[in-house]
């Protein structure tokens, strides 16, 4: 089964998603980390403001929590556009498109989150509005049919996608410009919290700030989440001051140890090298041995591990790495896991 989880990236409820909405920058110069798509946004908005035109398409392509959405709101900020918001999956119908697209302004920002999971009918209705901006709209069936064409302002699609292998070619290339979030520092996200921290006038000091940051696992969705329960905390027990020893207990509490791990996590690493030797073991054999779901393990827990170097992904199945018998204080076998592909 599926479940939410502290330090997940996704959002896990609609609360949530009004809250981080308080705490969105409103310009690129207040936007904290991602330097290079950060300098050639910039160098792009300005560009287009002082032509007049409409920015070109942007796609924004990374995991999840890192600031896609901020920045396709920035970008209707810097433009003085209108935003309007939609998603991959809740477009079926192209009459649904239809109505979003007629009632773009010149200028406009269209911000499509999971774009890459639009529906192959939407996608190719998308083609001429993205490219000559105009749509062929088809009333009627059969031998009344008659095909209407229909010109749009000129606006700026922001796609944003955490899975670009799986946008189609001809979608991907009537894209202008292409930037791919990274996962953010420990500085940087130490940054964002104190920011955040302001917006919320919670008392932090930097110390609590940095040990929440080790734990966001460079992701400033979940650093977000982490101030929030350690606020929560710290109201209670500390008179509202986050300081590093409030801000690790309030956490250790939450099952979030010093690394961003949670109960999963180490049960992850923990049935691969307890249950099964080490590894390699394949994902289907870890969640039924979990009781998980094998897209929750591979979506939501796995990305993290790897960049960590906690585990590899091999053709005959999932390793254990040494970094993963020491972060459980096991001791790293001689003859270890690797030999198991010779």
């Amino acid at each position: 089964m599926s479940r939410e989880r502290l330090v997940s990236p996704e959002l896990i409820s609609k609360e949530e998603e009004g809250f981080n909405r308080t705490l969105r920058p409103a310009s690129i110069n207040e936007y904290v980390g991602q330097k290079k798509v950060v300098e050639k946004l910039t160098i792009a908005l300005q560009a287009a403001k002082q032509r007049g035109e409409s920015l070109e398409h942007v796609l924004f392509h990374g995991p999840p929590g890192l600031g896609k959405t901020t920045l396709a709101y920035i970008i209707a900020n810097a433009m003085g556009s209108k935003i309007t918001t939609t998603s991959g999956p809740a477009l079926e119908r192209t009459g649904d498109l239809m109505g979003i697209l007629t009632n773009l302004g010149e200028g406009d920002i269209l911000f499509v989150d999971e774009i890459h999971r639009l529906p192959p009918n939407i996608e190719e209705f998308l083609y001429p509005a993205m490219e000559d901006y105009k749509v062929d709209f088809v009333v009627d069936k059969g031998m009344f049919a008659k095909t209407i064409n229909v010109p749009l302002k000129r606006f700026t699609l922001v796609g944003a996608t955490t899975r670009a292998g799986n946008l189609s070619a001809p979608l991907r290339n009537r894209f202008g410009l292409f930037y791919h979030l990274e996962f953010y520092t420990v500085e940087e996200l130490r940054n964002i919290i104190q920011r955040s921290a302001g917006i919320l006038r919670a008392q932090l000091d930097e110390a609590g700030g940095t040990e929440i940051a080790h734990r966001a696992r460079g992701t400033p969705r979940i650093a977000n989440r982490l101030l929030r329960r350690v606020r929560d905390f710290a109201d209670v027990k500390a008179d509202g001051k986050i300081d590093q020893q409030v801000a690790k207990d309030a956490l250790k509490l939450e099952g979030v140890d010093e690394q961003g791990l949670d109960d999963l996590d180490r049960n992850f690493l923990s049935t691969i090298i307890r249950t099964y030797n080490g590894g390699p073991v394949g994902v289907e054999a870890l969640a039924a041995t979990l009781n998980e779901e094998v897209e929750t393990l591979v979506d939501m827990v796995e990305p993290y591990l790897l960049q960590q170097q906690y585990v590899s992904r091999t053709s005959r199945g999932r390793v254990a790495n040494e970094a993963a018998f020491r972060h459980l204080n096991l001791p790293f076998p001689a003859v270890g896991p690797r030999t198991l592909f010779d």
